[in-house]
């Protein structure tokens, strides 16, 4: 199979830059098509760390192509800012990096509504770098476009239009200043000039690529559960994050992804606002990893994420909306010091995941609790080594998901994984 997708089961975070770095070695080409900077991947391979917003984390790999889809939403400055850091790392993006004239630009005045939203009554704890308000301009028809960014005449008319009806919202409803356009037009020139040699219609030749063969690697955003029409909305991103959505936001059928690989954490974590039914109460975090140990900061905002207990009946809705194949379990590590380990396999009184948030208040989770092993996993060189209770949890991971476990993760380095 020639094609595949890497894709978050859980709320993101799951591991999926590792894992998709661990693969983008053997294949041609790695495409990001949903989204924007608030994903994060973190990559550490020959003990530097590298830290990717929209870049698909292929791009450490000289000979792979990395494209960024016409479903992305795209901010110029922090975009520039990762090309710097590969620049500074000695990492050359000519003739790898190509972007889709399809995308949207994300604005100043995208992040200073997103900011504003969130002060009011209802937060949802977005990262507030305007991702949403974005979406929002592109599904109203407001949006501007990668390919009239880049062309000086037009974005002058499209940004003259389009900050007029910003400055209103800003100073009638928000009441706040409003934004300068000479200022705005000079920033995003400037930008657009920089970043223009990238912009290329690569839909059509990306398409003949994977028919002809060659390995091509789908990048997910985020996870499953944070999908603007299935995951527990309100709290959710505002783009689709699902298999279905990397082939939409690229530009090319369905069928041409060919393989699904879901990415799980070995427990659960979240952040931002939203329902988390197996949250770890006080008590269990005070016996858990602390945050640092267990390297629970988000990459893309430095927040602690919300911790908990493994969850199967929002994996098995995730595998279902996803289609996957088969499974890459991520961070066994963080639980090696545990005594005891809970997985929860059901909701008390209730047959189906709720879909209204107001109907997740009050679940009561039904765990299963499996014996801890109590002994460090990050040394391992194949499975036969791993303690015999940590072969058991996987093992019963796989039981519950019916999915089997190819990719076995313990550890942040490239070397601290099993293909299983």
């Amino acid at each position: 199979m020639s094609t595949i997708a890497v894709v978050g089961l859980q709320w993101g975070d799951e591991g999926k830059g590792k894992i998709i770095d661990l693969l983008a070695k053997d294949v041609h080409a790695v495409v990001r098509s949903c989204g924007g900077h608030n994903a994060g991947h973190t990559v550490i391979a020959e003990g530097k760390e590298y830290h990717f917003h929209l870049i698909p984390s292929g791009i450490l790999y000289p000979q792979t192509k990395c494209y960024i889809g016409g479903g992305t939403v795209i901010d110029p400055k922090s975009l520039i800012a990762e090309l710097e850091m590969l620049k500074q790392h000695g990492i050359s993006v000519k003739n790898r990096l190509f972007i889709s004239p399809y995308a949207h630009v994300i604005f100043f005045y995208h992040q200073r509504l997103d900011q504003l939203k969130e002060q009011t009554g209802m937060p949802i704890g977005t990262t507030g770098r305007g991702i949403g308000p974005c979406y929002v301009d592109a599904a109203a028809r407001e949006g501007i476009r990668v390919g009239e960014w880049i062309d000086p005449e037009v974005f002058k008319k499209r940004l003259l239009n389009v900050l007029a009806e910003k400055n209103r919202v800003l100073q009638l409803l928000y009441e706040v200043d409003s934004l300068d356009y000479e200022v705005l037009l000079e920033e995003y020139s400037a930008y657009a000039e920089r970043l223009k040699e990238f912009v290329v219609p690569f839909e059509d030749a990306l398409d003949q690529s994977i028919q002809k063969g060659d390995k091509v690697l789908f990048e997910g955003a985020q996870g499953a559960l944070l999908d603007v029409t299935f995951g527990t909305y309100p709290f959710v991103t505002s783009s689709s994050t699902l298999t279905a959505g990397l082939a939409k936001g690229v530009g090319i059928g369905p069928n041409r992804i060919h393989r699904i690989l879901g990415v799980v954490k070995a427990y659960t974590t979240r952040v931002g606002n939203g329902p988390f039914p197996t949250e770890f109460s006080n008590q269990e975090l005070s016996h858990f990893s602390s945050h640092k140990e267990a390297r629970e900061f988000g990459t893309s905002t430095g927040r602690k994420r919300r911790m908990g207990w493994l969850d199967v009946p929002l994996l098995k809705q995730a595998i279902r909306f996803n289609g996957v194949d088969a499974l890459a379990l991520t961070k066994l590590d963080i639980l090696d010091t545990q005594d005891f380990i809970k997985i929860c396999v059901g909701y008390k009184g209730l047959e189906n995941v709720p879909i209204y948030h107001e109907h997740w208040k009050e679940i009561e989770p039904i765990y299963e609790t499996l014996p801890g092993w109590k002994e460090s996993t990050k040394m391992m060189k194949k499975l036969e080594e791993f303690p015999k209770n940590a072969r058991i949890f996987v093992d019963r991971i796989q039981h519950l998901l019916n999915r089997p476990i190819e990719l076995l993760s313990f550890g942040p380095e490239r070397e601290k994984t099993l293909f299983l």
